[in-house]
């Protein structure tokens, strides 16, 4: 596995989110890195409210969390199908597991990711056979030192024991192609391209990814354009769109504000939700 990726793909207004918080990723131990794309690790100390916006990628995240005025906990957030919005207040600390597309299942034989799809639930309740997740919660989240909350996540996952699983890398290796691909628009074309039928393609994403090969490619196409939306001013939206694959620039503006809550342009200019 490379380096934690650099890349704010997702994130609405990066750069003011960076400006009001403590915001990391660092690298799993070696044996997770088949399985995750990296730890993220916030803190923050606000004079005032501030709402943070992320258009979900499609990964499966385990997040510790420590908020002022609440009992510290943790929780499997299974893929976000809308804008997420979190306010962040006071003091605070959340340390996440972002896993790849398709590397959550390992951790979870025998059920299907698409049954947390949309979903935020206890840690326990998705991790009954864990020796202890109250403990994990505390030892995550108490540390000041950060290369300590590295290995608490670290001890966490590599106590669930995951296992070898010839789909789920198959499902990471699709998924990773349609990330880097920007030729891949069709599902049916990717199909025929990866030598399975479309029904096929579809079953192997619910049971491992957790959402469809389509909502897949329109994802992808959306946290491209908020990042270039995001730091360019210069933008040709018609050949944007094309470039994307949408039938036209009204289709892509559509998909956009569905997604961010505002219009690419408007976005552009300084607009959030």
């Amino acid at each position: 596995m490379a380096d934690p990726r650099r890349d704010t793909r997702g994130i609405v207004d990066a750069a003011e989110l960076f400006s009001r918080v403590r915001f990391r990723r660092r690298e799993p131990a070696e044996p997770l890195r088949p399985y995750l794309e990296h730890y993220w690790l916030i803190d923050w100390d606000l004079p005032t409210p501030y709402a943070s916006h992320v258009v979900p990628h499609p990964s499966v995240n385990v997040v510790f969390q420590a908020f002022t005025g609440r009992e510290p906990f943790g929780e499997v957030a299974g893929i976000g199908l809308e804008l997420f919005t979190q306010k962040l207040q006071a003091r605070g600390r959340v340390c996440g597991v972002q896993f790849r597309p398709g590397g959550f299942r390992p951790f979870v034989p025998g059920h299907a990711v698409s049954e947390w799809t949309g979903r935020r639930l206890p840690l326990d309740e998705v991790f009954p056979s864990a020796l202890s997740t109250t403990g994990a919660v505390e030892a995550v989240l108490t540390p000041d030192d950060e290369d300590a909350r590295v290995a608490a996540l670290d001890a966490f996952l590599l106590g669930l024991a995951p296992g070898p699983d010839p789909k789920a890398d198959l499902a990471m290796t699709l998924v990773d192609r349609i990330r880097t691909d920007r030729s891949i628009l069709r599902v049916d074309d990717f199909a025929d391209a990866e030598g399975v039928s479309v029904r096929a393609l579809q079953r192997l994403f619910a049971a491992y990814v957790g959402v469809s090969p389509k909502w897949i490619i329109l994802r992808y196409r959306i946290h491209e354009a908020l990042e270039l939306a995001g730091t360019r001013s210069d933008i040709d939206w018609a050949a944007l769109a094309a470039d994307l694959g949408y039938a036209d620039q009204a289709h892509l503006v559509r998909d956009f504000t569905a997604t961010v809550g505002v219009p690419p342009a408007a976005y552009a200019q300084g607009h959030s939700p």
